[in-house]
């Protein structure tokens, strides 16, 4: 008996359409970086990508629970003296929405090349338009936790 491994030649690859409108960050995120990653497929190889791509729409009314607007900071430090620089959920998601999600879905995706490249299959959108209509996307549920 031998492990199969997938080709590249054999990869299905879909396009999916999330709408985050009152969608939890947390769980939309999770759900977002399964499909990148292609967890959902029984050709799941870890070390390759065989994920699909995502649209997400409506990013601006993503919610979030508890007092995470307020409390949960994003930093990041530019590496020169001072160069600290801190803004809390609740502004970078009126100034960036996008930015939010991203974010959210990018930790939950390997931290090396192979994250990088499933990371750039995710489009992100804070209106209710995309312009993929030509990959004919397909809705994602995220309420039941299934692929519809």
């Amino acid at each position: 008996m031998s492990t199969y491994t997938v080709k590249a030649g054999e990869i299905d690859r879909r396009w999916w359409v999330v709408d985050a409108d009152g969608a939890t960050l947390g769980r939309l995120a999770t759900r977002i970086a399964s499909a990148l990653r292609g967890k959902h497929k029984t050709a799941f190889t870890d070390h390759l990508d065989v994920g699909d791509a995502v649209i997400v729409v409506n990013a601006s009314k993503v919610r979030v629970t508890g007092k995470k607007l307020q409390q949960k900071q994003y930093a990041r430090h530019s590496g020169y003296p001072g160069g600290f620089r801190s803004e809390t959920l609740e502004r970078l998601l009126s100034r960036r929405p996008e930015e939010v999600i991203r974010r959210a879905v990018r930790g939950m995706l390997p931290q090396n090349r192979l994250g990088d490249r499933m990371i750039r299959k995710l489009h992100v959108y804070s209106g209710p338009d995309h312009p993929h209509t030509a990959q004919q996307p397909q809705n994602m549920s995220i309420e039941e936790g299934a692929t519809a």
